[in-house]
């Protein structure tokens, strides 16, 4: 009898407690906002709320386009899941990198880095010899490395993906902004891409011959206090226009937003403010006519072989 009147007040003590723990509130929807009211450049845009998986804002998200040097937030989660030590010591080629030939870098062949630092300054100032290199470097080389992004691609579900490069130069490199959605989710099982891919600047020092060159993130966002960016990548070439994709927050809420074929040098960045001005005023405010003009006048997609990042 004792042993039961135990029980039950050990019982009515476990019950008392949970009553009394504060039960952790969900968040609070979002806001409906009127799509019409957000005004943007690019021809393809999608935002995504990561904890719900909710669709805050969708254009042409389903178009296949290329990427540009979005490509290379692939080749980060591809080197860093096969699990080459980043210490180690590569050397700079482009040997296999046909895309490469009579491409500009300031990083010279045959110098020699740590496979971490090119990573860093990779994802942080899109450096294509570093990119290359890390394709050079992988198990199996060059081409198990594309064979290997585009496998990835496929075991994310990224149906629409194509690659054939590590860089993002060939126009050939393609998606969607639905596929690269998909993507940044996976990057967020890698801390280390949000360090690399959100570093302001860094001065890097190769050897054989040494040197030391100053690297800056291609995206001015980075370097603006009012923002907070977990993983970002940005790209162009004459055939991808500007693109911008981030894991960021919008309206104290974590957001993958893809931002595709802007036209204008800053302007998938002031895409990237209207948006989350939209999110978290209901408008964004207007996009500049020249940009506005490009976009409603742009019929399919031009190849052109001119690359500038």
């Amino acid at each position: 009898m004792r042993s039961s009147i135990a029980k039950l007040f050990v019982l009515g003590s476990c019950v008392l407690m949970l009553a009394g723990t504060p039960v952790q509130a969900a968040e609070p929807p979002l806001p409906v906002r009127d799509p019409a009211k957000l005004q943007l450049s690019s021809h393809s845009a999608l935002l995504v709320d990561l904890a719900s998986d909710q669709v805050v804002y969708s254009r042409n998200s389903a178009r296949v386009m290329p990427i540009a040097s979005v490509t290379k937030l692939m080749v980060a989660v591809v080197v860093l899941e096969a699990k080459q030590p980043l210490d180690e010591v590569l050397t700079v080629t482009i040997r296999e990198n046909k895309e490469m030939k009579g491409v500009y870098s300031r990083v010279r062949l045959g110098s020699q880095l740590s496979r971490g630092e090119l990573l860093h300054i990779a994802l942080m100032s899109s450096e294509n010899r570093a990119t290359s290199t890390l394709a050079h470097n992988y198990p199996g080389g060059y081409s198990a490395f594309i064979k290997a992004m585009n496998a990835k691609a496929r075991a994310l579900g990224m149906a629409n993906t194509r690659y054939v490069e590590p860089t993002g130069l060939s126009p050939f490199n393609v998606s969607t902004a639905n596929d690269l959605v998909r993507l940044l989710k996976e990057t967020r099982k890698y801390p280390v891409m949000t360090q690399y891919s959100t570093t302001s600047a860094k001065v890097v020092t190769f050897v054989k011959p040494r040197y030391s060159l100053g690297f800056r993130n291609t995206n001015n966002l980075v370097r603006k206090p009012d923002w907070s960016i977990q993983l970002t990548k940005t790209g162009y070439t004459d055939d991808a226009g500007h693109c911008l994709v981030m894991v960021t927050h919008m309206g104290q809420r974590q957001m993958a937003m893809v931002l595709l074929d802007a036209f204008g040098k800053y302007t998938h960045m002031a895409d990237a403010t209207r948006m989350r001005r939209w999110v978290e005023t209901g408008t964004s405010g207007k996009v500049p006519v020249t940009a506005k003009n490009t976009r409603h006048n742009k019929n399919g997609l031009a190849v052109q072989t001119e690359v500038k990042r």
